[in-house]
């Protein structure tokens, strides 16, 4: 009981002395803030599901430096020298969908931003390097944008810094900083452009008869002979050291017979696949691979990316076909269509050592 009792005292001091030892902090001279864009998504679980304020588009994380009775641009902030736009740890700024700035396209994601400041305009940046505080010994090769602001003079003294959103239309809003008797006004753009970056599986086509889709380098003669038969579009990826069949493309699976979109084939006349009859169009190709066989789908998903949540009740025909080796080992995924007689062609798909031929007939 003595040692039970001394244990006890030993806690309730331990205790008071851990205590004693937290040092909670008072509020800031800079107290951090957030300003959302729309401001309402701040308090989206107070909206109905379906409001279209209820996402963020923007949001700003900053400390609030006051005036205290200084000149601040041109005084505590001289010109010609970087300012964080706050106080404290980096001003950070989270754009929730790409954005357009000055013409440039800005990816969804979070940065922090500077400013250099000057006489009569600001020059805004933003950088991916996070979790700083102030501009010393910062990475600016990790700034990814950089946009010249004209200031103007505000009617009224701001004491403390102030960052705000104006509304222009649905796809523009004004991000505006003010402090002391200063105005800068950065235009952000919500619709920014979609542009794609360099593919891995670069989109490629091929045609039949191969100079049909160089008909206005055909001479006068050329013409009957190069009518468009066939186009196939597809992305090919490559294997980058990685085993194809069996493993990256599993046996048993469907496969989208490319990368990317779904791969597709028109045909400018009637054909016959498998002896069923389809008439001029376009056409989505997937496959069930097999070891030594792939099952054709030809279906009628083109405006699909792959075979994800494929309604069967779209497929046209299926037809089943032996694979070969190919004469040679194949980095990217290939296509190539056959001429087998003026009836016949064979569109042949190949990769690493595999091929498959999906023969058509012409009408």
């Amino acid at each position: 009981m003595k040692n039970l009792l001394l244990s006890f005292l030993c806690i309730l001091i331990a205790g008071s002395i851990m205590a004693q030892d937290i040092e909670f902090p008072s509020i800031d001279k800079s107290p951090m803030d957030a300003i959302t864009y729309p401001r309402s998504a701040a308090f989206a679980n107070y909206l109905d599901a379906d409001d279209p304020d209820r996402s963020p588009k923007i949001k700003v994380l900053y400390s609030r430096p006051y005036k205290n009775d200084r000149d601040v641009f041109g005084g505590l902030l001289k010109f010609g020298e970087e300012w964080r736009l706050g106080a404290n740890e980096n001003t950070e700024i989270s754009f929730y969908q790409n954005v357009e700035i000055d013409g440039v396209t800005i990816p969804r994601g979070t940065y922090t931003m500077f400013a250099d400041v000057n006489n009569d305009n600001w020059v805004i940046k933003l950088s991916t390097q996070r979790h700083t505080a102030g501009t010393t010994n910062r990475d600016m090769d990790q700034d990814v944008a950089s946009f010249k602001v004209m200031t103007s003079e505000t009617k009224e003294v701001r004491e403390q810094l102030t960052i705000g959103f104006q509304k222009v239309n649905e796809g523009n809003v004004d991000m505006i900083v003010e402090w002391d008797d200063t105005r800068a006004v950065l235009p952000i753009n919500l619709n920014a452009p979609t542009m794609e970056s360099d593919d891995k599986s670069p989109m490629d086509l091929v045609a039949y008869p191969a100079r049909s889709k160089y008909q206005n380098h055909l001479k006068a003669d050329e013409l009957d002979a190069n009518v468009p038969k066939i186009r196939v579009l597809y992305s090919r990826p490559q294997a980058n050291g990685r085993t194809i069949f069996g493993e990256l493309v599993p046996y048993g699976e469907m496969w989208r017979l490319g990368a990317n979109q779904t791969t597709t084939v028109t045909f400018f006349q009637p054909v016959s696949i498998g002896g069923t009859d389809l008439r001029a169009g376009t056409y989505g190709i997937f496959a069930n691979v097999n070891e030594g066989a792939w099952e054709f789908i030809v279906h009628k998903n083109t405006q699909s990316w792959g075979h994800a949540n494929h309604d069967e009740e779209d497929n046209i025909v299926t037809v089943k076909a032996a694979t070969a080796k190919t004469p040679t080992t194949l980095e990217a995924l290939s296509v190539v269509i056959d001429e087998v007689s003026d009836k016949e062609a064979h569109i042949i798909f190949g990769w690493e050592n595999t091929m498959a031929k999906l023969p058509v007939m012409f009408k």
